[in-house]
């Protein structure tokens, strides 16, 4: 059988498990945001935090809570690694430099899981167990409780309660990651993944000095990385290496993980505004997306340009053997599409053009299908935009789920989509500027701005993968990239939630035959225009200094 067969059907068989898998876990997850009952663990819970689950939030109070929970959070895993030297558990480690444990600790809080250090050689099982998988579970379970806040905006009327984000949060960790998690965690030690607490090992040379490699609680933590579309690893390698991802079915089902909860949120989206329809919409402008740079870049990887090409059967170089192109190459697009950020491949070996995709899936916003909450609330964004380019080409004012977007609602989802970017492209700029920050680049020319213009773009839209061939652990990158995740995760959910308290307050509009079908293909494939070239305008530029330029002098 052909790589290219073999990575058709890895596509299909993915395609196929997220298919059986969409309808059974998006109407669970509808049902747990839209229930009244909660569970003996979860009122402990409440009961621990001094939180009242049944009371309602208008806007300011649930972003409030969102913003003090994520303050907090940071702070104590700063701590954390700040006293890991004397925790036990630490593997002998030190504590983490001041630079480096903020930004570490901005990184896991943000759902960007940014690491500018070695994982096994840095933290020890109390740190990663006790900071980062918890981080891990509460930074994806603040973005479902942002996403499903925005959906009850479209479907709520004449009120600008949100629902209460304490119930949001202690639902979205406690009945949907935490299960889902101890499931996956049992498949992928099926599948050879280690599951310990030992300590460091000498397991022989290697080139002249000797290997030491340390256990850790792997499977657990990497199931809820993936799921959760965190993506830091519990070794630098990440998901390259066997103890985290041992073979292509492992593999496989990774990329499964990654894919699974945003996928699903459409059908929550649609069950919740009372249209499965709609759901539906949002869910063709996604997969058509995904399909579209998954095939792009498989066609990219296996195209054969020279002699040391056709002899690996395509672009190898930093890949996996087990894996494959195929294998690397839908992880790839499906680690750089959500706000994932975990490689199985060394993304910085990729093509000109491959690595192109790889950025350019992040500058979308991650929404084909995004990360887990951000991608739906992201993706709902661009549908309120779709909606009003539509009404200003027909003369109309835009509607979307009987709602209507006036000047209030397209402001703030204007100020959702120019916050990244600017981000991206004015610290890219000033790096470039800066003397000291260029030393940091292993390479030049095009493919070094790449370099920068990646970490950048994977730090402001909380994907945490690294272009890699930058040395990222300074004081200047450690500092700035910090305060690039902090603001790309935050800042965006100011205005989401804005968005939905104005939206909550309306009465609904009654539809007429001169509504626009947002429930129809036109509609989405008008939705993934809008994408596309709102990120072309905008990125374009970089882009064709960068990947653009190398893919074309190659």
């Amino acid at each position: 059988m052909s790589p290219q067969i073999a990575g058709l059907l890895q596509l299909i068989a993915l395609i196929a498990a997220l298919a059986l898998a969409y309808r059974p876990l998006g109407d669970y997850m509808a049902k747990v945001y839209s229930s009244e009952k909660h569970y003996t663990p979860e009122k402990w819970i409440y009961k621990v935090i001094g939180a009242n689950p049944a009371a309602e939030m208008h806007w300011p109070a649930y972003l409030r809570g969102v913003l003090a929970f994520s303050a907090v959070s940071v702070l104590f895993l700063y701590l954390m690694q700040r006293v890991q030297g004397s925790l036990p558990g630490s593997l002998g480690f030190s504590s983490i430099d001041p630079d480096q444990a903020f930004n570490t600790a901005a990184s896991f809080v943000a759902n960007t899981n940014w690491q500018s250090y070695y994982g096994e050689q840095a933290m020890g099982h109390v740190v990663q167990t006790g900071g980062l998988a918890v981080q891990n579970f509460l930074s994806a379970a603040v973005g479902m409780a942002v996403a499903v806040a925005l959906v009850r905006g479209f479907s709520r009327s004449r009120t600008g309660e949100l629902g209460n984000f304490w119930a949001d949060l202690v639902r979205g960790t406690v009945r949907i990651l935490v299960p889902i998690s101890v499931i996956g965690a049992i498949v992928l030690v099926a599948c050879g993944a280690i599951q310990n607490f030992s300590g460091i090992h000498q397991v022989g040379q290697f080139m002249g000095g000797t290997q030491e490699w340390n256990g850790g609680a792997v499977a657990s933590q990497e199931a809820i990385k993936e799921l959760g579309t965190n993506g830091g690893g519990y070794f630098n390698a990440n998901s390259a290496h066997p103890f985290e991802n041992p073979n292509p079915l492992s593999n496989l089902f990774e990329i499964f993980l990654i894919l699974l909860i945003p996928f699903a949120l459409t059908r929550t989206f649609g069950r919740m505004v009372g249209s499965l329809k709609q759901g539906y919409a949002i869910l063709g402008a996604m997969a058509v997306i995904w399909i579209g740079f998954t095939a792009l870049m498989m066609w990219t990887e296996f195209a054969h340009r020279g002699p040391a090409f056709e002899i690996a059967g395509g672009a190898m170089e930093g890949k996996e053997t087990r894996f494959g192109i195929a294998g690397s190459s839908i992880f790839a697009v499906a680690t750089t599409l959500t706000s994932t950020g975990a490689v199985n491949s060394f993304h910085s070996s990729y093509t000109g053009f491959g690595g192109g995709i790889t950025m350019l899936g992040m500058q979308l916003g991650e929404i084909a299908p995004g990360g887990v909450g951000s991608g739906l609330y992201g993706m709902l964004i661009m549908a309120i935009i779709a909606v009003f380019i539509a009404g200003l080409m027909v003369g109309r004012t835009p509607e979307y789920l009987g709602k209507k977007i006036g000047t209030r609602q397209i402001k703030f989802a204007a100020c959702y989509i120019l916050i990244t970017p600017a981000l991206v492209l004015g610290f890219t700029a000033v790096a470039m500027a800066l003397p000291t920050p260029g030393d940091s680049m292993t390479n030049s020319g095009a493919h070094g701005f790449s370099e920068i213009l990646y970490a950048y773009t994977s730090g402001a839209n909380n994907n945490g993968s690294a272009f890699a061939g930058l040395n990222a652990d300074t004081q200047w990158f450690n500092s700035t990239i910090g305060i690039a995740m902090l603001l790309g995760r935050f800042l965006p959910m100011v205005f989401v939630l804005a968005l939905a308290g104005s939206l909550a307050e309306q009465k609904p509009v009654p539809e007429t035959a001169g509504t626009l079908r947002t429930d129809k293909p036109l509609y989405a494939g008008l939705l993934v225009g809008t994408i596309l070239i709102i990120t072309g305008l905008t990125y374009f530029p970089a882009l064709a200094l960068g990947p653009l330029a190398e893919g074309l002098a190659s």
